[in-house]
């Protein structure tokens, strides 16, 4: 791996990638809407994700994708605006690395693929830990783009043989930028976090999970998240108050994560470093 194309590379999780590959001397092209004029690459490509042109011009002698760019959130733009563009930016992104002959990708799905953090009403997930094979059941524009993600990017691994990962994110962020913060909170108030089952992920493991990403050979959906979860209140308790209808397949000892990190671990060799 020579040259990475990192697509919404202004992000927080973009940053810390371009951060990463910086310090392993592997170079970097960037996709950005604009350009900050701080980001550790060799091209910088403004335009958008679903722009065939943009793309293709930042994907210039580069031998592999990391694909963050995203609306990340349903609740700040229009539902069409979501979803639209987030799985034409995929769909886009996958195509032109396909064409261009790469065969190493990284995308960002997110664990808000199980459709509970930004239902309208309150969902409970059948059953924990939750896995990969757990049926996704989205209500908001958000959620479903993702499963389109998916969707696209094992077909894109079928259709030009590329090695494609879709990485499901918790709730990611710095020490120092807002994850203390956020854990403070839900640790007065673990109902803030519930629809996320409390999981989250420091910005500089969710950087090492997206290289790390573009090993394994073949089409994998894969879960990371940190081992514990933010709070300090024990899974189990947790999940009898606010997951009352979910079943407990496996014990969930003290903070233990009720996600299945297994793949995580076998496929990827990850475990998260940064611990709240």
């Amino acid at each position: 791996m020579r040259r990475v194309l990192v697509t919404g590379a202004a992000g927080r999780i973009g940053r810390a990638v371009l951060d990463l590959l910086d310090q392993r001397g592997v170079a970097a092209n960037v996709l950005v809407l604009e350009d900050p004029a701080d980001l550790k690459a060799e091209l910088v490509v403004e335009g958008t994700a679903t722009d065939p042109h943009a793309v293709r011009a930042a994907l210039e002698e580069a031998d592999a994708v990391i694909h963050l760019a995203a609306i990340p959130t349903p609740e700040r733009h229009p539902a069409e605006e979501v979803f639209a563009t987030n799985t034409q930016a995929t769909y886009t992104v996958l195509e032109q690395a396909g064409q261009a002959g790469i065969k190493r990708v990284c995308t960002a799905s997110s664990t808000a693929i199980s459709g509970l953090p930004f239902a309208a009403r309150t969902l409970h997930p059948p059953y924990v830990p939750v896995d990969e094979e757990q049926p996704s059941r989205p209500e908001d524009p958000y959620a479903l783009s993702k499963q389109a993600d998916e969707l696209t990017a094992q077909m894109m691994a079928r259709r030009y043989g590329m090695s494609v990962v879709a990485l499901r994110l918790p709730y990611v962020g710095g020490f120092d930028e807002r994850l203390r913060d956020f854990a403070g909170r839900c640790e007065l108030d673990p109902g803030l976090h519930a629809a996320g089952l409390w999981a989250y992920l420091e910005t500089r493991d969710a950087a090492r999970a997206c290289l790390l990403a573009l090993e394994p050979d073949g089409f994998h959906v894969i879960t990371v998240a940190a081992p514990e979860t933010l709070v300090s209140h024990p899974t189990e308790d947790l999940l009898r108050r606010f997951h009352p209808t979910t079943e407990i397949r496996r014990p969930l000892p003290g903070r233990t994560v009720p996600l299945n990190l297994a793949k995580a671990t076998t496929v990827l060799g990850f475990s998260a470093e940064f611990r709240v």
